[in-house]
């Protein structure tokens, strides 16, 4: 399989990590035409001998060291959303912040997630377990869950009490969770696309959206549907069957950066 092949896979996630590490999905992608500019110049550098996953995520990690792609983010010009992201992020150390996104949400481990950056297992478990304790000083929450499957949002609304917020809805439909939003304004949304009538929890997400801003995080076993690179992407997004950990540290992730996410039509 020619190195292409293998790459296409991981470049929809790789847009998405980009677009959280600078705050903002046209720098992020200029980034990652950087990065696949530099391996098509030189298909020969690439580092095959750690995956074709990892491989990319290091290229593009030697990039965001060594580049500055385009104009640099103005703040103030971006939407509020955009703005609260770049800014929380910006309080990181640039490391902290990848080692964050990377194990976080990306999912890599923290042996690859070393590799990626270029330091040690030790160094990486450090960085994570500051960058995790900033985020856990956060106020606590209101969060409202959309799924249609009894015993998940059962095993989210314990995870989400575990962390010290408050569960104000257990939604199965589109029209309920938007009822339910309107009444409780969470300050978290967890959403699974598709619900039980055959509603979408996309469109669910979009209508709360457009009455008022609170991060959401999408648990799905369909993630192909939101990362297809024809669209803004979800920062946020777990894989079922989902790891404990990792749905309390997205949890405690996306309120730290307490962004939208400003899905399309």
């Amino acid at each position: 399989m020619s190195l292409a092949a293998d790459l296409a896979p991981h470049l929809s996630h790789l847009r998405r990590y980009a677009r959280a590490l600078t705050g903002n999905q046209a720098h992020g992608d200029a980034y990652v035409r950087a990065c696949l500019e530099t391996i098509v110049e030189a298909p020969e550098e690439f580092p095959r001998e750690v995956g074709a996953k990892v491989g990319l995520y290091k290229v593009f990690h030697a990039i965001w060291l060594t580049s500055q792609v385009g104009a640099p983010v103005e703040v103030d010009n971006l939407p509020r959303p955009e703005q609260r992201l770049q800014r929380q992020l910006g309080a990181l150390t640039p490391v902290s912040r990848q080692v964050l996104l990377l194990t976080a949400m990306e999912g890599f481990g923290e042996n690859e997630a070393a590799e990626i950056v270029g330091l040690s297992p030790d160094e990486i478990g450090e960085l994570l377990e500051a960058a995790l304790a900033d985020i856990q000083r956060q106020e606590r929450t209101k969060v409202l869950i959309i799924e249609d499957e009894p015993a998940i949002s059962m095993d989210l609304a314990s995870l989400v009490a575990d962390l010290g917020h408050q569960v104000v809805a257990i939604s199965m439909t589109r029209q309920q969770a938007v009822k339910a939003a309107r009444e409780h304004v969470p300050g978290l949304v967890l959403a699974d696309i598709q619900l039980a009538d055959g509603s979408s929890g996309l469109d669910a997400v979009k209508d709360i959206l457009s009455h008022m801003e609170v991060p959401v995080i999408f648990i799905t076993a369909f993630p192909e549907r939101l990362l297809t690179g024809e669209r803004p992407e979800p920062t946020f997004l777990i894989t079922k069957p989902f790891d404990h950990r990792t749905v309390q540290a997205t949890i405690s992730q996306a309120l730290f950066f307490n962004t939208s996410e400003a899905m399309v039509a």
